[in-house]
């Protein structure tokens, strides 16, 4: 049974930091390829920053370009996303999700939210001003 479990949301003051990780069981980490994906309530989940199965490339949606940091350790089966300089605008609920590197194409990474195959539960981040 695959199972992505995601951790270190929170509250946070605006301008403040957090870094979630997922943890990932199941499957074999370094041939997948990751994502975070968000969702504010009443709107549509959106995809924040991916990472290849190598880690070599990565993505970010324009509104986190600067301020977020997408990273794996194939040791520890773990993605983090690392956000800095969190704005009312960055409270949601975030997600993990993986797919495997043969459904994206030669060590990329998209965030596409349909192509996914493992999701998480979410963590919750909330960002008061």
């Amino acid at each position: 049974e695959v199972q992505l479990v995601e951790s270190g949301g929170g509250l946070v003051q605006a301008g403040g930091s957090l870094r979630l990780s997922c943890i990932i069981d199941g499957l074999t980490f370094r041939d997948y390829a990751l994502g975070w994906f968000r969702q504010a309530p009443g709107k549509q989940r959106e995809g924040v920053s991916c990472i290849s199965y190598s880690g070599e490339r990565t993505s970010y949606q324009n509104s986190v370009k600067g301020r977020f940091t997408i990273s794996r350790d194939n040791a520890k089966k773990t993605v983090h996303l690392r956000m800095n300089s969190l704005t009312s605008e960055d409270t949601a609920m975030y997600y993990c999700a993986a797919v495997h590197r043969y459904r994206v194409g030669y060590d990329a990474c998209h965030m596409t939210e349909s192509i996914y195959q493992y999701w998480g539960q979410g963590t919750q981040v909330t960002v008061s001003s």
